[in-house]
């Protein structure tokens, strides 16, 4: 005979996303609110057995449908919502932190100082690609918290398609980082420069334009031997609230993308520390420590985070479609809180048949929140919150 569960694999997969996404309710709740678990007599499930299911299942499956999503709705949204012909992409880093188990700690680390007190709670590093436009997440790329966000980087380089640019923080500024993406796999890149950075100018385009032979580092070099002794970069500089700032780029034709544009585009950069904060504040609501005890738990938690995310964005860009609006002019948290009402709703549902025009009036009432026009003039002092 065959044993049946009362919580197949599949059903296992709604649980974990239902955790990702009713962050205010226990386990044992969210598989009651979703009814994930098939009929029986007796007692209800116990959360023993879920925990069993959630260890049954692990993580790969959660991080696979994740990166086979994302990559499909990301690069279609990407190559819709083009800038000049490119695809516009945004990469930074992120650190979630986890339950202070000894598992946690051993698999992921913390902050260390000089007299080796770690942190109160392990943290995991991670590194996203983001598309710009659409806000949706390409891939994601999740180690120790001691792995250099340099090396998360390089993981998610491939990802990046023909004719797309990504937009970077100064921190990831790296011969070693961002020549081979540009030489060896022909994308382009923009980047803040950092302070003291100089080269020799070796041609002008026009005021405050001009292109830099920047030196390659000894280090850089002996890491990949494949490195050139220089590297030519387009440096444009402007003047903002008197100070005069500068970004170096790979798009060197000053006729093609003209330097004002450039200068311009920079600011997109921030999509991506928007959709963290929509992820932590809105999603986790605040919550900052994850859920599960042991690395396998929290890696999962984290895939399922991140797809609930895009599954959020996605109905977001429908939604935009049909209200003829750029999809980051609709509300996240307005579409976060009519979509887990309705889920809720379809899960304890018995009329299937009503879902269709449920979800029709669900997208007519977040049309109705719709943010206003940035005020892009408005400038603030950038200030970090200790938490």
């Amino acid at each position: 005979t065959l044993r049946k569960r009362r919580l197949p694999m599949e059903q296992v997969v709604w649980l974990v996303l239902g955790i990702a996404l009713l962050r205010d309710r226990s386990i044992l709740h969210v598989a009651d609110a979703l009814e994930v678990a098939l009929p029986a007599q007796g007692e209800g499930i116990s959360s023993s057995a879920l925990s069993q299911a959630r260890q049954r299942l692990g993580s790969e499956p959660l991080q696979w449908l994740f990166r086979h999503t994302a990559a499909q709705w990301a690069h279609q949204e990407a190559g819709r919502h083009r800038w000049q012909g490119l695809s516009l992409y945004a990469l930074d880093g992120v650190v979630w932190r986890t339950p202070d188990t000894l598992e946690n700690r051993q698999r992921y680390g913390g902050q260390r100082n000089h007299a080796e007190h770690q942190s109160a709670f392990p943290l995991v590093r991670m590194a996203c690609l983001l598309d710009a436009r659409a806000r949706l997440l390409v891939d994601a790329s999740l180690d120790a918290y001691d792995t250099s966000e340099y090396t998360l980087a390089q993981r998610l380089w491939p990802q990046l398609p023909a004719d797309s640019l990504v937009i970077v923080d100064k921190g990831f500024y790296s011969a070693g980082l961002l020549w081979p993406l540009q030489h060896r796999q022909g994308r382009h890149w923009l980047i803040p420069a950092r302070a003291g950075l100089k080269g020799d100018v070796v041609d002008t385009y026009g005021p405050g334009d001009v292109c830099l032979r920047m030196k390659v580092s000894p280090q850089a070099r002996k890491k990949d031997p494949g490195l050139p002794l220089s590297w030519d970069v387009r440096a444009i500089t402007r003047e903002i609230d008197g100070k005069p700032r500068t970004l170096f780029t790979s798009l060197a034709d000053p006729v093609r993308w003209a330097a004002e544009d450039v200068f311009a585009l920079y600011h997109e950069r921030w999509e991506i520390e928007l959709a963290y904060g929509e992820i932590k504040t809105d999603m986790l609501r605040q919550s900052m420590t994850l859920r599960s005890q042991h690395p396998d738990g929290v890696e999962q938690e984290l895939w399922a985070t991140l797809l609930m995310y895009n599954l959020i964005r996605l109905e977001i860009t429908r939604i935009a479609d049909e209200a003829k609006l750029e999809p980051c002019r609709i509300s996240f948290i307005t579409a976060l809180r009519y979509i887990v009402d309705e889920w809720l709703w379809s899960s304890s549902s018995t009329a299937p048949g009503a879902i269709p025009a449920k979800l029709r009036a669900m997208r007519q009432n977040i049309r109705r929140f719709v943010l206003p026009p940035r005020r892009s003039e408005r400038r603030y002092p950038r200030a970090v919150r200790m938490t």
